[in-house]
């Protein structure tokens, strides 16, 4: 009996110490729920006219993007109503943008995870979340969350549509981005309409000839002393310069730099690109929880690691095969701006702005229609930002804007190169489903035109060949094979035995180019005399040709 009462009277102890502890631990959580937290703290030093603000767990609900962000907890300004509110620097009102933040909240752009109310929790920088808060210096990048921007041109063509606008003292008038738009002390300029979002709003395509009419009936005034007839060139130039407008000024010029470095030759954007590397259209998603971190030397967040994977590709993803990208480091960082910009969360029709529906329902394109931008998008990447080629590891990629190769071919055999590509080669046929429209190859070829300063020839060399089977095939395995393969599947030259090449490449065009060579590349003119490699006679040249037309018929 008197064990009995020694456990009861040992379990009613414990019971007590237990309720003692639970209540200590309800009451230290209640005390930390409702005095201590972080965002109580910092909405406690707030005021508005004067007045403290009520603490109270604030909210931005969006049932149409199914949102619910509790980050003006402690961004308190942000939030509806209360733009007013200091006491705190996190109180800092959004700089304007073309929506209401304190309507679609903030981690539809910015990321992050919305109903948290600790900072760690909040910024998504714990291990578990995937969709961390973007970094504040490329907070631009959230715009492709939505955003699609279509038109963009490559970066130079951006900035000479800049520089035009400059030129022409448009800012006299009109404000872009912040700057521009001001009254003179002459009397010169006025505040016309801010064209910081005419990309997505859209403006009056007939502006000219109603600035023309209006300047030429002033008699004094800004009308008359600031405003000249601009010529058509630079009225395009004008008119794709306001075209990318949309009040994200940093991620345009990032999707330039992007369309400038052949990234849309290996990779498919929107539906529209290469089949050869991953599809990016939604590559700043990537989970940092399903990252390997290893082989990035700065900290770890997605942005290092979309910056070092560009740096070097093959060090970051084992197996690799994109090359590392030759720019400088600031180029390199709106690159990774960009590819964190790559989002594209499904929106309701209604919150779906104009240019993503321009892209994903009506086909438009994500870059500018020019040659220039078109190139350096899609061809860049392997043939080098002048057409003068590459080398990557043990691949050479030709120099397609070489004079003397420039000189050689028709317009035919340029477009039905980009269209048909070279079967067994890197070289992909771009007439093709996501590939290029017909107009587009057209200015492609243009451009290549223009690179190499020559404008080609215009019919076809009516030349045939008619030399010996057997003597070309000799003299093609001692002087050809090594570069173009033994069965002109290529090698360090490119191949000569595709369909594709051979229905487009006359023999007069193969003669030439094994006679003159190719100045700039490793390919010798075989038709002079010379030290390194034997001299071809033109009938040892005819007999070559020859032996190439016997694969027509494979």
């Amino acid at each position: 009996m008197a064990e009995a009462l020694n456990a009861m009277k040992k379990n009613k102890i414990l019971l007590l110490v237990s309720s003692i502890g639970v209540f200590v631990l309800l009451a230290a959580a209640a005390i930390d729920e409702n005095f201590l937290k972080q965002w109580r703290r910092i909405q406690a030093s707030g005021s508005h006219d004067g007045e403290p603000i009520p603490v109270q767990l604030r909210q931005v609900v969006n049932m149409g993007l199914r949102t619910a962000d509790r980050c003006v907890s402690c961004h308190v300004s942000m939030g509806p109503g209360e733009d007013g509110v200091t006491g705190n620097a996190l109180f800092k009102k959004h700089p304007p943008v073309v929506h209401d933040p304190a309507q679609y909240g903030c981690t539809v752009c910015h990321g992050g995870q919305g109903l948290a109310t600790e900072k760690d929790d909040a910024h998504g920088t714990v291990h578990f979340w995937p969709e961390p808060m973007i970094p504040a210096a490329v907070a631009e990048a959230g715009c492709g969350t939505c955003h699609a921007a279509p038109g963009v041109p490559s970066r130079d063509t951006l900035r000479q549509a800049r520089a035009t606008f400059e030129r022409l003292d448009c800012g006299a008038c009109h404000r872009v981005d912040g700057r521009g738009g001001t009254i003179r002390p002459d009397g010169g300029g006025m505040e016309g309409p801010d064209l910081s979002r005419v990309g997505i709003t859209g403006y009056d395509a007939g502006w000219h000839g109603k600035h023309v009419a209006k300047a030429a009936a002033a008699d004094k005034g800004p009308w008359k002393t600031s405003f000249a007839p601009v010529p058509e060139a630079d009225q395009g130039a004008v008119a794709m310069y306001l075209a990318v407008r949309n009040s994200a000024p940093r991620l345009t010029e990032a999707k330039s730099v992007f369309l400038s470095y052949g990234c849309l030759g290996c990779h498919r954007l929107s539906g529209v690109g290469g089949d050869e590397g991953p599809d990016l259209t939604r590559a700043g998603e990537r989970d940092p929880g399903q990252t390997d971190f290893t082989h990035v030397p700065e900290q770890q967040g997605l942005d290092n690691w979309i910056a070092e994977h560009f740096r070097s590709p093959g060090a970051v993803m084992t197996g690799s095969k994109m090359p590392a990208v030759a720019a400088p480091e600031s180029d390199i960082q709106q690159l990774t701006m960009f590819v964190l910009s790559l989002r594209r969360r499904e929106l309701p029709g209604a919150y779906m702005p104009k240019d993503r529906i321009a892209v994903a329902r009506m086909g438009q394109r994500e870059f500018a229609p020019d040659g220039a931008t078109i190139y350096g998008a899609f061809c860049a990447g392997c043939h080098g930002l002048n057409g003068l080629g590459r080398t990557s590891g043990d691949e050479t990629f030709p120099a397609i804007a070489n004079p003397e190769f420039q000189k050689l071919v028709t317009d035919r055999f340029l477009t039905e190169t980009i269209a048909r590509g070279r079967p067994g080669r890197r070289m992909p046929g771009w007439k093709k489903e996501g590939g290029l429209r017909p107009e587009e190859i057209r200015v492609v070829v243009e451009h290549l035109r223009a690179l190499a300063g020559v404008t080609g020839r215009t019919e076809e060399d009516a030349w045939k060949a008619n030399g010996s089977t057997a003597e070309g095939r000799k003299l093609y395995a001692a002087a050809c094979a090594g570069c173009h393969g033994d069965k002109g599947q290529g090698a360090k030259g490119p191949s000569l035995g595709t369909r594709a090449f051979l229905e487009v490449a006359t023999e007069g065009y193969l003669r030439d180019t094994i006679t003159k060579g190719r100045p700039g590349t490793v390919m010798p003119a075989f038709g002079e005399p010379s030290t390194v490699h034997r001299t071809l006679t033109p009938g040892d040249v005819e007999s070559i040709v020859t032996f190439i037309n016997l694969w027509k018929g494979k």
